[in-house]
């Protein structure tokens, strides 16, 4: 059983799993973010341009 914990304690193969799961999560996150900003600015630009059209008057 020491003998099993040992080599446990030795293997490597799972850290790059570890790594590419903090870093898709990273992504992921920053994608969120970037998804947010993008709706409220788009959202504002919908909001102003309506206003600026509802002042206006056809000729």
């Amino acid at each position: 059983m020491i003998k099993f914990f040992k080599n446990f304690r030795k293997e490597e193969s799972g850290a790059v799993t570890v790594d590419w799961v903090v870093l898709t999560a990273a992504v992921a996150a920053l994608g969120g973010v970037v998804y947010t900003a993008v709706q409220d600015g788009a959202s504002d630009l919908a909001s102003d341009t309506g206003s600026f059209l509802a002042t206006k008057t056809p000729t």
